[in-house]
């Protein structure tokens, strides 16, 4: 069952067996607050085991464009239709967010985005292979981000 994400009242639920559970639900908070003003769009999300096909369809992205499989597990996911972008997100256990924009006009914007939340690593799997930029955010503290241009057809 779908969650709505309050970034009003920040929650840690379903992300409290994250080691940095509280920056993970400011950056899933953080998220919300941004599709909300943007789209007027209520941002939700479900458990990992109740978006397996969502979560898949992310790890034959990360898979066939760049040979990345993160070691750890997903907790939770979204994802919805807004101006016709396809917005898919994943909050994984160590504090990573995974978004994958997917333009659905033919020609248009794709491409997948990694936010670290505060307090945690770099994941082994995205070391020295992405620089990561910061951004300061009143609901995530500082968040580091990266992305790469969707080259196939998925």
């Amino acid at each position: 069952m779908a969650q709505i994400v309050d970034f009003k009242q920040v929650s840690t639920d379903g992300l409290e067996s994250s080691p940095v559970a509280a920056a993970l639900a400011g950056l899933r908070a953080n998220e919300a607050r941004y599709f909300k003003n943007k789209y007027d769009h209520d941002f939700a999300v479900e458990a990992a085991a109740d978006a397996q096909p969502t979560i898949e369809w992310v790890d034959r992205i990360l898979t066939e464009e760049r040979d990345i499989e993160f070691a750890s597990p997903p907790l939770q996911a979204s994802d919805f239709r807004v101006e016709n972008i396809r917005w898919v997100h994943v909050f994984y256990q160590s504090g990573l967010a995974v978004n994958v924009l997917w333009t659905l006009d033919g020609g248009g914007k794709r491409a997948v985005g990694f936010k670290l939340s505060e307090g945690m690593e770099v994941p082994a799997e995205l070391a020295e292979r992405f620089k990561f930029a910061r951004q300061k955010s009143k609901l995530a503290g500082t968040i580091r981000g990266s992305y790469f241009v969707i080259k196939g057809d998925y």
